[in-house]
Parts: structure tokens; sequence; C-alpha cells
């Protein structure tokens, strides 16, 4: 009875301290207790044996086709979370509810049959296998798995023998043999940034390229003294025997000398380890938002895209966001007002791969005495992006943080494509702002477009005191067999939308527009309003190259207003 009043007082752990140290009172104890019918539930942590058996019994179940699709088909692409609730699933009814969710969250049109997500995953996995396989199925393999995860690289550079490689000068210069590698490289991968680089080598020769951190793992005669030194080595400026003792996981022949940011040991080791693992983002709730439909607390915006060749294979995406500063809260310090609008945006494919992330804060400030009447002005924000022709989906997401309403913005853009020999154009972009920028400025900045400032007018509404500007490239002209210069014409014609009054009308050759080449003809016009009667208009340019009798027409709508209080107040 003593031991029992003990247990009593302390507690389990006391009952615990009684069992080690008298078992066999314990047992009486136990034995007492049962035969008086006053019984103690305690839960005990599972045994070794018990554990075994569970899981033993799970693998079992997991013998199934249900296996293999964990542990194969989304091994790549499914969560720690969803891996984990995926176990503690009982039945096989449960599972197969389980899968059906799992792809109708990825899925970018839940409201049609296909799933095209699910359709191009298996697409590549198919790929990996068939392109991939060595003496491990393809979507085992290294590239594989990064194909599958992150989709096509943008750029590959195959060397599927190895052989003779002129090193580039981060990594020493020189000549060498190498084993034979692959270089990946992605414009952009969510979480990781811009022009990633992977490289694969296979130093076995049996086809199983492994990711590497270590440029000079490809180097097939890195342990041959005095056999592929690099421009350093032959110069004297270090030896080859320094490659064995550096520090930071490489052996480059490159002595002392500083290895760019991107090669760092560091860098290497975080590219390496983040494409593994999920991509992070810095604004989480509008990340979250890019999910789910925005009801409440709306910040009304404006979104538009415009489009400029840089290559045939890139094209240049102008998006450009417009807010009403009278839609956004300020708050004001030491007589200054302030609005601060978070945004986020991202671009996927049709079956949401993601292909570009960008974020920005946007500050808005004006003194406090002018808040009112700089309230009725807009806000204006412009990101360019290069994409391949294709068509993607683009949502933004701008929040205002003073006042907390935000809104999610999506829309589908087609990017178009470029073709040689055939004429082309980029979007016809009616601005309130056409300049030449500084040459320290050129192609960087926002609404810098070549070697000008093009800054849209969101709304195309001008007032009659105001000049309209006309911005669009044209490309591809048939150059001139003898002079290899171009040879046409743009004609140029502004009509009212009600009844199709023609108010301006004239017709330029192309030799006359400076700079002009076959490659590209720039039209940058400012046009006054002021004989404009307030009302609608429609522009029409019609492009005609004589050389090959090729033509095109590209035509724009415009409002004139006689107040120019209406007119937009654009701050950048």
């Amino acid at each position: 009875m003593k031991a029992k009043r003990f247990v009593q007082v302390f507690g389990g752990s006391a009952l615990a301290l009684s069992l080690v140290a008298v078992p066999a009172d314990a047992q009486k104890v136990k034995k007492k207790d049962a035969e008086q019918g006053d019984r103690e539930t305690i839960a005990k942590p599972l045994s070794d044996r018990e554990k075994k058996r569970r899981e033993d019994k799970l693998r079992k179940e997991l013998e199934t086709p249900f296996r293999k699709w964990l542990n194969e088909d989304v091994f790549y692409i499914i969560t720690d979370e969803e891996k984990t609730s995926f176990k503690r699933l009982n039945t096989d009814e449960e599972r197969e509810q389980f899968i059906e969710q799992f792809w109708l969250r990825r899925d970018p049109t839940p409201d049609t049959q296909e799933n095209e997500y699910k359709e191009e995953h298996y697409r590549r996995i198919a790929y990996a296998n068939e392109r991939y396989a060595s003496g491990i199925p393809g979507w085992k393999s290294d590239r594989g798995r990064i194909y599958i995860t992150f989709g096509p690289a943008d750029e590959v550079e195959d060397h599927p023998s190895g052989g003779t490689y002129e090193r580039p000068i981060e990594e020493g210069g020189g000549t060498t043999s190498t084993y034979p590698f692959q270089k990946w490289r992605y414009r952009y991968i969510e979480g990781i940034g811009n022009d990633v680089i992977i490289e694969f080598v296979d130093t076995t020769m049996t086809g199983e390229f492994r990711m590497t951190m270590d440029p000079s793992e490809k180097d097939a005669l890195l342990y041959v003294p005095n056999a592929g030194l690099t421009m350093y080595e032959q110069m004297g400026m270090s030896s080859k025997t320094d490659r064995f003792s550096r520090t930071d996981g490489t052996r480059l022949g490159t002595g002392t000398q500083a290895l760019p940011q991107r090669m760092n040991q560091f860098e290497r080791l975080n590219q390496f380890a983040m494409l593994q693992k999920p991509p992070k983002v810095k604004f989480k709730d509008l990340e979250a938002s890019v999910n789910s439909k925005v009801i409440f607390n709306v910040l009304p915006i404006q979104v538009r895209t415009d489009f400029v060749r840089l290559t045939n294979s890139t094209v240049m995406t102008y998006i450009t966001i417009q807010m009403n500063k009278g839609d956004l809260q300020f708050k004001s310090t030491d007589n200054i007002s302030k609005a601060l609008v978070n945004i986020y945006a991202r671009i996927t494919s049709m079956t949401r791969r993601v292909v570009n992330v960008w974020e920005t804060p946007v500050v808005i400030e004006t003194p406090s005495v002018m808040l009112a009447e700089a309230s009725k002005g807009k806000a204006i924000y412009q990101n360019a992006v290069p994409l391949p022709p294709g068509t993607y989906r683009v949502n933004v997401v701008a929040k205002d943080i003073v006042g907390g309403n935000m809104n999610n913005y999506e829309v589908a853009i087609t990017v178009p494509r470029f073709e040689d020999e055939r004429l082309g154009a980029s979007s016809l972009i009616l601005a309130d702002t056409i300049e030449k920028v500084p040459t320290k400025s050129i192609g960087a900045g926002q609404f810098v477009i070549g070697t000008s400032k093009v800054r849209p007018r969101m709304n195309d509404t001008f007032a009659q005191n105001e000049k309209m500007g006309i911005y669009q490239a044209l490309y591809n002209f048939t150059p001139d067999e003898k002079t290899q210069k171009p040879a046409g014409t743009i004609a140029y014609e502004i009509a009212k939308v009600d009844g199709g009054e023609k108010v301006l009308e004239f017709t330029e050759s192309v030799s006359d527009i400076p700079n002009a080449s076959a490659t590209q003809i720039t039209i940058e016009k400012l046009l006054p309003l002021q004989n404009f009667a307030p009302g609608k208009y429609t522009l029409k340019l019609k492009v005609t190259d004589q050389n090959n009798s090729q033509s095109l027409l590209q035509t724009a709508n415009f409002t004139v207003v006689a107040d120019t209080n209406t007119r937009a107040s654009l701050k950048e």
C-alpha cells in the first residue's frame, strides 16, 4: 500500500521509478489494482518491434501502383508535406482521392477536362527515359531530374565525345582534353535566379552524366603531370600542383586569380542545393495570392504588355502597371506623404511552368501640402522581361502596404514570333513621352527601348494641348541587291471612329527615316493634337516593302479630350 500511495503522490515518473527499483512490488500493485478494478491508462511509446511491424505493413500496402506513383512518377515534384500525408492514408480509395487532388491542385485550367501540367510532366519523364538512360533509367539520372523539374534548358552546350577543349578564362584558359560533358543554361529559375548554368560530366565514359559543382571535373588531364596546362600555368603565374591545395572545392588552375561571383564556392554550393529544393519567394502573402481570388479590398490596377524583337528566338516583353494615386493610402512623416506598393509578378507557361518572377516595392512620395493635388495623378511602373515566342500567363499582385488593399490581375499573352525574310513589326505604342536617353542609359531602365525612352499612355487618352507619341519598330525589309538598303513606304492615316472621316493622311519613304536599315527601321514621331476635335480616332500604319511586295497593316485607337485636367499626371 505504501508503494501505491507513492505512485499517487508523485505520478507517472514515480511509477517508472518504482517499476525499476522494485519490479516485484510493482507487479503486486498492478495485480491488486486489477483485482479491485482500479485501473490507470498510461500512453506508452511504440517499441522498436512494433514500429518495425507497422513499417513492414505500410511497405506491403505500398507494394502496389501507389508505391511506383510516389517513388517514381512524382518523386521530384511532390512536397515533403504531401509525401507525409500520403503515407498516412490507410485505404486505396483514400490514396486514389489524394492523387486526384494532387494533380487538380496543379492543373492550370481546372475547368477543362485536360490537365496540361500532368501531361507535360509525363512527357518530360518519357523524354528523360528516352534521352538520358545509361545504366539507370533516364528519370533517375541527374539530367533527367533537372529536365523533369525545370523543363528543357534554354541553351545546351554539348560535348558528347569530350576531346580538345578551350577553357574559358574564368576556368584558367588554355587547352586541355575533357571527358564528355554538357552545359545547360536556363535564363531564369524561380528561387535560384537568372542565367543559371548547370554542368554534367561523364567521367566514367558510360553515358551517365553527373551534375557537378567543380568545373575542372571534366578535365581528363587533371592528374597528368604538365599536361593540359592553363594559361596561368603556362605563364608561370601558378603551378599545376597548386590545383590540389585549393580550399574552394575545385581543381581549377587559376592560381590566386579571383573567380567570378557566380563561381564562388558558396554560390556554387547554394545553387547545387537550391536545384533540389522548392523555390522561395520574398513576398509570401503576394505569392499566395497568385493562386487565390481577391474579392474584398481590391486595389484597381491597369496592366498592358508590349513586344519588341531582340532576336528571332527572344522577344523583349514590356509589362507596364499603372495605379491611381487616389486609390492609395499615404502616410505622412516630416511633412512628406509616402505610399508604398509591393508588386509581385509571375510569368508561367500554359502548363504552369514558372518562366520568370520579379518583385519590387514602388514608393510614391509627395509633400504633404500637395497631397490633395498629387492624389489626382497616376503611378506607373514598367519591367522588361525577355521571353521566347509562345503563349504565357501573367499574374500581377499589387498590395498597398499602408492601406492593405490589394489586387491579383491575370492575363494571357502571346509573344509573337518573328520569322526571317518576312516583314514584321513590334507593338504599336502610343506614348506620352518619346525622348532620347543618355548613352549610359541606352537599353536600361524603365520605359527605355533601345536608345529612347518610350512611356506608353495606358488609357490611350490625350489632351488637345499634348503631343501623342507614335513608336514602332519594323523588321526584315528586303535589301536592294546593289545598295543593300531597304526600299518601301509607310502610309499614315487617322480617321474618326464615328463616320470614318479622315483627318490626317500622309506617306513617307523608309529611306527618309534616320538610321534605317533592312534589319530594323524605327518609327518615332510626336503628333501635335491641337487641331484634333475631341473624340475617338483610329490610327492606321500601312507598311510596304517594295523589294519583295510584302506589306502589313497596324492599327491603334486613341481618344482626344479638351479638358487638360483629365490628362494623366504620371510619376515614374
